[in-house]
């Protein structure tokens, strides 16, 4: 099991537009059908984690997002109207063994925000950060580098073309990894 976070931003690098909503959906070649490699993304996916601020929305979606995954959800409270199939906690440690406690060989799409990405991995749980970035400047918004340490330890892995100028880009996270206390690794 890995833990992938895939973000879509701005060329001036916000995740959100300056009204909050996410990146990708001002994107006119996303906007009109175009998958920018999310299909594919999810395909190796069991499972979605996320936190509250990212979760909530979906609660008043026509549509549930996340229909073949299993979803996890940190936050201080369960939100009213969340399914019981949801998984909720408000500490990041029991939320990552409840999801490694779950795992059937998938992956795990972290989606979510700066801070999320930046919890799990400080606990040494992120394995990918893949970005998806747009050729749109928004000059506002939520950005991602404020909440993400320049010592995130991004190691190049791969990069394509996607349609309306987008591209994407794969990084591993391996470079300054934490074990989590109690895992074999911390053990050495």
């Amino acid at each position: 099991m890995k833990i992938r976070a895939r973000v879509s931003m701005s060329a001036d690098g916000y995740v959100t537009t300056p009204t909050g909503w996410p990146a990708q959906t001002a994107d006119p070649a996303f906007a009109s059908g175009e998958s920018h490699g999310i299909r594919e993304f999810l395909d190796g996916c069991e499972a979605a984690l996320m936190g509250r601020t990212t979760f909530e929305p979906a609660l008043t979606n026509n549509r549930w997002p996340w229909p073949k995954l299993d979803v996890f959800v940190l936050g201080s409270h369960r939100p009213a109207g969340t399914p019981d199939h949801v998984v909720t906690d408000s500490d990041p440690v029991r939320l990552l063994e409840r999801i490694r406690t779950a795992d059937h060989g998938g992956d795990v799409h972290l989606v979510g925000g700066p801070r999320t990405i930046q919890t799990f991995h400080a606990l040494g749980a992120l394995d990918t950060l893949e970005l998806v970035i747009a050729p749109l400047l928004f000059g506002g918004g939520t950005r991602l580098t404020p909440g993400l340490d320049p010592a995130i330890g991004l190691t190049f892995r791969r990069e394509r073309a996607l349609p309306g100028g987008s591209v994407e880009i794969v990084y591993s996270c391996e470079g300054s990894r934490s074990p989590l206390p109690g895992s074999p690794a911390s053990q050495r």
